[in-house]
């Protein structure tokens, strides 16, 4: 079960190692509270070295919140992935609802920016989700579907840990509401299936797909305790230590019910 902070555009620099050093702290205070659950946290470009410095003696894996589908060239101000795999980065986030809607990022500009954090052995979290309208409307699955098919054409993934998915229902971002737990793991349901028939049910049933809308301690537990939901792609939650900590409880909790 992972747990996965995205910063977005958030902390400056003293503040983003000092929340890295918190989360870092609380993880080994717990012990052995959360040996069943994996961590990564994605903040800024600009923040990488220095979290992942403030990270280096924890088991939290550092991300990245894009990257370019390019090696290297002339695109200003973007970021290719050897330039992350050497801050040290194991973790991309690719394809988040924001880049969609900011910057018309399409699923196949999503598909080559997969591509090219595989050829870099870098994890890429793909970002899936409907918007409001297209819910009430019932497109939602396909919507999904669509995204799903476009991102990963042609993306090998030939062990479980070398893909995450992320459903991020867009109605539900940023905005303080959540999809019920029934609803997550309606979405979460279609989404294992597709895997399944794309990479095997060996491969899928093993493949973390995280939830990712306005998940918080008061609704992890519901949340994470649905049985394709296996984790959170987390947010606002995710700026303070204590509050990414508390969804992290909360999963060790719910591992431990499963047990």
């Amino acid at each position: 079960m992972l747990i996965a902070g995205n910063w977005k555009m958030n902390t400056d620099l003293p503040r983003g190692v000092e929340l890295a050093e918190n989360i870092a702290a609380g993880i080994d205070e717990a012990d052995s509270t959360y040996e069943a659950l994996d961590f990564a946290v994605c903040p800024p470009f600009v923040h990488l070295q220095a979290v992942g410095a403030a990270l280096q003696d924890s088991p939290v894996a550092l991300g990245a919140q894009d990257v370019h589908a390019e090696e290297e060239g002339a695109f200003t101000s973007d970021v290719a992935a050897p330039m992350l795999t050497s801050a040290g980065c194991t973790h991309v986030i690719i394809g988040h609802s924001e880049r969609r809607q900011y910057y018309d990022e399409t699923d196949a500009e999503v598909n080559r920016k997969a591509r090219q954090a595989r050829r870099h052995d870098l994890v890429p979290i793909i970002c899936v989700g409907e918007t409001i309208d297209q819910r009430r409307s019932g497109d939602a699955e396909s919507v999904v579907h669509a995204q799903l098919e476009g991102a990963l054409d042609g993306v090998t993934v030939e062990a479980a840990d070398d893909l995450i998915i992320a459903y991020e229902p867009v109605w539900a971002i940023g905005t303080g509401e959540s999809a019920t737990p029934e609803q997550a793991q309606d979405m979460h349901a279609v989404i294992r299936d597709d895997l399944s028939e794309r990479y095997g049910t060996d491969v899928a049933d093993q493949i973390e797909i995280l939830y990712g809308g306005s998940m918080k301690p008061h609704n992890a537990h519901a949340l994470l305790s649905q049985p394709d939901v296996t984790g959170g792609l987390i947010g606002s939650a995710s700026l303070e230590a204590e509050s990414f900590l508390g969804i992290a409880d909360e999963a060790a909790a719910v591992f431990e019910e499963r047990e």
